[in-house]
């Protein structure tokens, strides 16, 4: 049975631009597109008062909207939908589990170019065990494609570069996984960035020292690569290895991107909302959606 592609909806501007992108997704995967909204309500079999049925007709209305809008503009896609009485997070969540991904809308920031991820976002990012990809409102078929030639936009144009982060001390299959998937699916380039920094020093150690953290970082990255262009002959790899920020070097390639990917190691112990300092601001600030995959 195919996992369906999951995409949270509210009605915002948000969550119909997330849901747009969810499926378009689903197209280019093959798979069904599960429509999901969240209500902090009674099951429909509690009560058969007028004022407690009324939050559950509003949320069957704003469902149907969201599947007529979708079955217009994707008609080839596959729809299911659901209402859930229960917390925005845990069911996000919960439907997240079932799926091959789930689509969140996150909301612009004014005049700063990003976009902020809300508490359900940040709460349903920190918990989930599929990745998560947040679609800020306004996105648009043709952000995700690189201009034409006279630089109007354009959906028919070979897609923007899919950037991936990570980390030569903490590498992760899964993160690297659905970052090259994605980059295949798209038949788009992958831009690999990592960075480094050498130890504070003083006076001519210090270009010494980043020449050799350099090439250590470029091979380490090189060796890191090596099975998965094998495994995806296909995809074009564009590496970026430098000196810096980690978030600021995703933030920065994330201005001509189609797709950011980074990841979030699972800490079942810890109590909270946690999806580590780079993710977070990536989250935040990158300019396209954001994939957050959950690893070990």
């Amino acid at each position: 049975m195919l996992r369906p592609v999951v995409v949270g909806v509210d009605g915002s501007p948000e969550s119909l631009a997330a849901a747009d992108w969810a499926a378009t997704e689903a197209l280019r995967r093959g798979l069904p597109l599960r429509l999901v909204h969240a209500w902090e309500g009674l099951p429909s079999d509690a009560s058969s008062l007028p004022e407690l049925e009324a939050p559950r007709h509003r949320a069957g209305r704003l469902l149907r909207a969201a599947m007529d809008r979708l079955d217009e503009r994707h008609p080839q896609v596959r729809l299911s939908a659901e209402q859930i009485a229960r917390p925005a997070p845990d069911a996000l969540v919960t439907a997240g589990a079932e799926g091959e991904l789930l689509v969140l809308g996150s909301r612009a920031f004014s005049g700063l170019g990003g976009f902020m991820a809300g508490s359900v976002a940040l709460t349903t990012v920190a918990h989930a065990t599929r990745p998560v990809i947040l679609v800020r409102a306004g996105r648009s078929a043709e952000d995700d494609h690189l201009p034409r030639e006279d630089r109007h936009p354009s959906a028919r144009t070979p897609y923007r570069d899919v950037v991936v982060g990570v980390d030569l001390a903490h590498p992760c299959d899964e993160v690297l996984a659905f970052a090259f998937e994605s980059a295949a699916l798209r038949c788009a380039p992958l831009r690999v960035v990592h960075s480094w920094h050498v130890p504070y020093a003083q006076g001519a150690a210090v270009a010494r020292m980043s020449a050799v953290a350099g090439q250590a970082a470029e091979q380490g990255l090189d060796g890191m690569l090596r099975p998965w262009r094998e495994k995806h002959p296909t995809v074009r790899i564009r590496e970026l290895v430098e000196n810096g920020r980690p978030a600021q070097m995703l933030q920065d390639a994330s201005q001509e991107a189609c797709l950011v990917v980074v990841g979030r190691r699972v800490r079942p112990a810890r109590l909270g909302t946690h999806t580590g300092p780079v993710a977070h601001a990536v989250m935040h600030h990158a300019r396209c959606p954001v994939a957050v995959v959950p690893h070990e």
